[in-house]
C-alpha cells in the first residue's frame, strides 16, 4: 500500500488549480511502479520526493504514460504538501530534476519555482496548426513557435477568448505533431485586454487537457519577453475554465537590461486535498 497526497496548485480563490499526487520518501519504488501509481491516480503527473546528493529534495514526475523531465504544477503542489505536513523551515529549497537543479522559493502564501532560461525552437506554418483546432482559431498576428524552459512546447495564439473556449482540438493531430517536433504538447493563449488566457493539450502523454501548467506558461512569458516585446516583470495567466477549475499561474521574469532573460520562475498558491493509497 503506497500513501499519496493530492494537492492541487495555481489555485484562484482558494479553489480550482490542478491536481497532482505526491509520493514521499519510497527509493524502493520501481519506473513501472511509478508509472502505476500515476495511471491510478489519473492525474497528469503525479511527483516523487526523495533524498538528494545534489540539493534538498529529488522529485521525479510521472504522467499515466510516461516519466517528464519537469512539471511546474507538481513542484508546487510537493511543496505545498511538505508544507501542509510541517516538513518546511526555511523560505529557499533547491530540487534535483532531470532538467537541473532549480531553485523554489516561498513568499508568503505562494510557491515559486525556478524554471530555466527560455530556449527558442523553430516556428510552424499555420496550415499546419490548423489541422490540430481549425486554421480560422489562429491568430496570425502572431507566430507559432516552439519554446521550453524544462519542456518543449508549441505556444498557439488564438483570435479571442470566445474562440478558445469554444474550440474542439483534434487530438489525434496534436499527437502526431508532438511526435513530429518532439514536445510534450500545445499551449494555446489569447488577449482580453489585460487579460492572458490559455488552455494546454498534451495527449502525447495521456493528458488531454491540463487546466493549469506551469512549465507551458513560463515558456509562454518568455515569448512575450523576448520576441513579442511585451516587456513585464511579472504576467499572470488564466487557466482551467474549460475544465471548471479556474487557475492562475504567476510568472516573474528578472532581467538586468531588458534585452535578455537573467532569471524566470513560475508559482502560485497550492492548497493539500486529500491522501490516497494505492495497492501496487
Amino acid at each position: 500500500m503506497i500513501e499519496v497526497y493530492v494537492a492541487s496548485a495555481f489555485c484562484k480563490d482558494n479553489n480550482g488549480g490542478n491536481k497532482a499526487g505526491v509520493v514521499l520518501y519510497k527509493n524502493d519504488l520501481t519506473e513501472t511502479d511509478k508509472k502505476k501509481i500515476a495511471k491510478e491516480l489519473g492525474y497528469a503527473e503525479t511527483a516523487f520526493i526523495n533524498n538528494s546528493d545534489k540539493a534538498d529534495f529529488k522529485i521525479e514526475y510521472f504522467t499515466p504514460a510516461e516519466e517528464v523531465p519537469l512539471c511546474g504544477h507538481a513542484t508546487i503542489a510537493s511543496f505545498g504538501v511538505l508544507k501542509y505536513l510541517n516538513k518546511l523551515s526555511k523560505n529557499n529549497y533547491t530540487i534535483e530534476t532531470k532538467s537541473g537543479i532549480l531553485e523554489i522559493n516561498l513568499e508568503d502564501d505562494e510557491i515559486f519555482m525556478e524554471q530555466n532560461i527560455p530556449v527558442f525552437y523553430e516556428t510552424i506554418d499555420y496550415e499546419e496548426i490548423g489541422k490540430c483546432f481549425d486554421l480560422d482559431c489562429v491568430d496570425i498576428e502572431y507566430p507559432i513557435s516552439i519554446v521550453s524552459t524544462g519542456l518543449k512546447d508549441i505556444l498557439v495564439p488564438i483570435k479571442n477568448e470566445d474562440i478558445l473556449n469554444r474550440l474542439n482540438p483534434n487530438f489525434d493531430e496534436i499527437t502526431k505533431i508532438s511526435k513530429k517536433y518532439d514536445v510534450v504538447g500545445t499551449h494555446l493563449y489569447t488577449f482580453n485586454n489585460d487579460r492572458i488566457v490559455c488552455r494546454n493539450f498534451a495527449p502525447l502523454y495521456d493528458v488531454d487537457e491540463e487546466s493549469a501548467t506551469g512549465t507551458s506558461n513560463c515558456a509562454l512569458a518568455g515569448l512575450l519577453f523576448m520576441k513579442l516585446d511585451m516587456k513585464n516583470k511579472q504576467y499572470i495567466f488564466e487557466q482551467g475554465y474549460s475544465l471548471n477549475s479556474p487557475s492562475i499561474i504567476k510568472v516573474k521574469i528578472y532581467s538586468s537590461d531588458n534585452k535578455k532573460i537573467d532569471k524566470i520562475v513560475v508559482g502560485g498558491k497550492s492548497r493539500f486535498v486529500e491522501v490516497k493509497n494505492i495497492v501496487l
